[in-house]
């Protein structure tokens, strides 16, 4: 059995090898789809701008759609999302064969097709992330995701060169049909697990409230803001040689599908090779120092694209270029989920995805653009620039290393009992908690209020406050707001074990009898006469 450093030791669960196993055929037949699309464009027309939109047509419906996908998968059974967007794309898959097989395919039908099954893959995407922490413990999380870069780019390496040689020997539409069966194994697999999903202790959060969550959460998280942002200028400069790779081929005296696919292939095998010694890497070198290599290993690749016709020099140089992608999108992955709390992870996930293939969006156009006013050549050396760019930026926007913050759910908070004939969806509510302040633990207490504050925010607070009592100086109240009841139980589950720390080290610091008192009141702006029940409930909680 592997040990649990080993890269290996997520196959030591079933659920894990076998979802494993059976992606391995749905990326085979994405990647056969996707050389069988990128060279039938190059078929039906000469444009560099259209050739190069197959690449943004796949990644476009991710940057739109990932964000709703992750509160969705947040919200409700990632398995059954999952299923739900296999099926979807086995269908679109269906009628792109039959379509091309009746030879009805034209170019904007073709983005239209490949446009479908990148929305198919942007639901799959975030809930199929944010499963990984179902089907591994938080120590194998790493090689878990680590292997599923293995697993893609294992097939990167075969799948090219089989859909440049199907496509060679009988047609697009002949790829087209393989990936629409490659769907099946996958489905099955799916089927089949039965994930073990907590109950549901509080209400579902409603959908457009989960999306603001999720930005929150991210908009007040400064380590994944940096990576979201080295992510997205990653994406929009590396994705130039993928793109424009079909046109590469083609400039070629001999160049044709084959071809095409086997420089896929050598892309392919570098990130094979990177996503092996991965593992290794990370233990000697800094998550930065990382990053900064693989951009400039891309950049070195672009520039021997440009400037050099031969076909070897080219798969020599996309070789680093396929290890760099996996080594760099790979710790953007592992960071986002090791910073993120369970409750929340998809979401993020969903927003790391927006960054990354909304700039590989934006760059297949760029970069598409520049190849057809300027040609192929001019197009890749430009592309260079922000990569060399992109190394540089580290010094002021650096990766962050690993976390070692404990983001289990502390789940501690027991809802109290009311004195209010209360509802979920009543609000405002306001929450004041007092604090006894011993006037030399100002500074600390103010400090430790700092993080406060960006832990209530961050987890769903509105107006918050700490106040200070004008006639007891040592007397502190923080107030701050939530929408609802049910957001403000929500809010209490949402506290990790190492948002505890801060808890616990304001109730040390706290002088008063028993733990700082806890006043939860519902806002009202006028009281009838007729109301017999108190409508400003109190509360006090030790």
């Amino acid at each position: 059995m592997p040990d649990k450093k080993s890269p290996l030791a997520p196959f030591r669960h079933k659920d894990f090898r076998t979802l494993w196993s059976a992606t391995l055929v749905s990326n085979f037949g994405g990647l056969v789809q996707a050389v069988g699309a990128a060279w039938m464009m190059t078929q039906l027309t000469d444009s560099p701008t259209l050739i190069a939109l197959v690449q943004a047509s796949n990644t476009l419906p991710i940057m739109l759609f990932a964000l709703a996908s992750g509160a969705l998968a947040d919200l409700f059974d990632r398995r059954t999302l999952l299923i739900s967007a296999q099926v979807f794309m086995a269908a679109v898959s269906l009628v792109l064969a039959v379509v091309t097989w009746q030879g009805m395919m034209t170019p904007w039908l073709l983005l239209c097709f490949t446009f479908l099954i990148g929305m198919g893959q942007a639901l799959y995407n975030p809930p199929w992330q944010a499963s990984m922490g179902d089907l591994v413990p938080r120590e194998d999380l790493p090689s878990a995701v680590t292997l599923n870069s293995v697993g893609f780019n294992l097939m990167r390496s075969v799948g090219p060169a089989a859909g440049g040689i199907i496509t060679a020997a009988w047609g697009a539409a002949a790829a087209f049909t393989v990936n629409a069966l490659s769907y099946v194994p996958l489905l099955g697999a799916l089927y089949l697990w039965r994930p073990d999903i907590p109950k549901r202790t509080t209400a579902r959060e409603p959908f457009g409230s989960a999306i603001q969550a999720g930005l929150r959460y991210v908009a007040l998280s400064p380590n994944l803001v940096r990576v979201m942002i080295r992510a997205g200028l990653f994406g929009f400069s590396a994705v130039s040689i993928l793109a424009l790779l079909p046109l590469v081929a083609k400039s070629h005296p001999d160049g044709g599908s084959l071809l095409f696919g086997l420089l896929l292939g050598c892309y392919g095998l570098g990130a094979i090779f990177g996503a092996m010694v991965n593992p290794y890497i990370r233990e000697r070198l800094a998550n930065e120092i990382i990053v900064r290599i693989s951009f400039a290993a891309f950049a070195l690749a672009a520039l021997v694209l440009a400037f050099t016709d031969s076909v070897w020099l080219h798969a020599l140089a996309i070789f680093p270029a396929g290890a760099g992608w996996v080594l760099a999108l790979s710790l953007f992955n592992v960071s986002v989920q090791l910073s993120t709390p369970r409750w929340v992870v998809a979401r993020a996930l969903a927003l790391y995805q927006t960054a990354t293939f909304g700039g590989m969006a934006a760059g297949s156009w760029v970069w598409g653009s520049i190849a057809s006013s300027y040609g192929i050549d001019a197009a890749l050396a430009c592309a260079a620039v922000p990569l060399l760019l992109g190394a540089a930026l580290g010094h002021w926007l650096s990766v962050p290393e690993f976390g070692s913050l404990n983001l289990d759910p502390i789940n501690s908070f027991r809802e109290p009992q009311l004195r209010v004939d209360l509802r979920g969806r009543s609000g405002p509510i306001m929450i004041m908690i007092d604090y006894e302040i011993d006037q030399n633990d100002v500074p600390q207490f103010l400090d430790l209020m700092a993080q406060r504050r960006t832990i209530r925010r961050r987890d769903g607070a509105r107006g918050w406050a700490l106040l200070r009592d004008l006639e007891n100086p040592n007397h502190w109240s923080e107030s701050y707001h939530i929408a609802t009841w049910d957001d403000y139980v929500r809010h209490n589950m949402r506290r990790t074990k190492s948002d505890a720390k801060v808890t616990e080290q304001l109730a040390a610091l706290h002088r008063g009898e028993g733990g700082p008192p806890v006043h939860r009141m519902i806002e009202r702006h006028s009281v009838g006469p007729e109301d017999d029940l108190p409508l400003i409930g109190k509360l006090e909680v030790p």
